[in-house]
């Protein structure tokens, strides 16, 4: 899909578009919470289904806010948009006087828009200055990560973010080049990392792939963010009500695998106790016990899909 609003593109393809519509069980006057609204691409199929229901989109980038009001706008009072990071999703039911919902979306990590928006800074393939931050509101860039974060917090970034083996030797490449003059483009990290990877390895991708996968969690916070947000989003859910969530990396679905289980299977007693004392009680069920993926005919029409998994978790009735 290309939207156009405001004198800019948008391109954004939606992932899993029938297997997030099925998952979420859509009922016609039902209220649903995109948190990634991104393009509304999702989301504009969401309210095709509805008849009196209600659909919620959030969004930090000022851009894909005033993309998806524009692809919402025929839906009327029916589907309000609000800049603002998901984190902050129950302020914003708060404030619009919604209690409980019927559905939730996350579609996690950058969008294509901006990846192929070289100025954004999130691309290793463009040149442009450092900045990754998906809320420009936001003080903290990627040009303050590389110059200065210490040679342990970049390997610690690098490591366990990116699980980047060649974390030491990127980080000391950097500490050792910003000593001689700031960092400050794309292109200039980008060859810093290739050359920091000994020529065999390169392989699989661009060699700076995982390093920008680091840097641009860090700057945007989105593993805290995540990990902030589940419990808090499932206790939002009506009976029934279902939490879809796309992950794009596996340190994000790890969180979101933990969480379900968790929440699934509360109890904390030993396991050799006859009947459970802790008093916890499931909060729902794990629909998904394996992940969902992209057809191979998605995969083939959308490169950046290969990646993605989706999970989904039912609200206890």
């Amino acid at each position: 899909m290309t939207f156009r609003e405001n004198n800019m593109e948008f391109h954004h393809t939606s992932i899993m578009l029938p297997e997030v519509l099925e998952g979420l069980h859509i009922r016609e006057n039902g209220i649903y919470l995109d948190g990634t609204v991104g393009g509304a691409g999702h989301a504009f199929a969401v309210c095709e289904r509805l008849s009196g229901g209600r659909l919620v989109g959030i969004d930090q980038d000022q851009d894909a806010v005033a993309t998806a009001a524009g692809r919402l706008c025929p839906f009327g009072e029916h589907a309000v948009v609000v800049r603002e990071n998901y984190v902050h999703f129950d302020q914003v039911l708060d404030a619009l006087g919604i209690e409980l919902v019927d559905g939730i979306l996350l579609d996690l990590g950058v969008s294509s828009y901006q990846l192929d928006a070289g100025e954004r800074g999130f691309s290793y393939r463009e040149d442009a200055p450092l900045d990754m931050r998906m809320d420009r509101r936001k003080s903290l860039t990627a040009r303050t990560v590389v110059n200065e974060y210490s040679r342990e917090d970049l390997i610690r970034i690098l490591r366990d973010y990116g699980e980047e083996r060649f974390a030491p030797n990127i980080a000391g490449n950097i500490v050792r080049a910003r000593e001689q003059k700031p960092l400050e483009t794309t292109g200039e990290l980008a060859e810093l990392i290739r050359d920091s990877i000994p020529a065999r390895f390169r392989t699989g991708g661009h060699p700076a792939k995982q390093s920008f996968q680091a840097i641009r969690i860090e700057v945007n916070g989105e593993l805290d963010v995540l990990a902030a947000s589940l419990k808090r989003m499932i206790r939002r859910l009506t009976p029934g009500g279902r939490l879809c969530i796309i992950t794009f990396h596996s340190l994000e679905d790890r969180i979101v695998k933990n969480c379900f289980r968790e929440m699934e299977n509360p109890c904390i007693c030993p396991p050799h106790f006859p009947v459970c004392v802790c008093g916890r009680k499931p909060e729902g069920r794990v629909i998904t016990r394996k992940p969902i993926v992209p057809s191979e005919k998605e995969q083939e029409e959308n490169p950046r899909s290969k990646s993605a998994k989706l999970r989904i978790f039912e609200r206890a009735s």
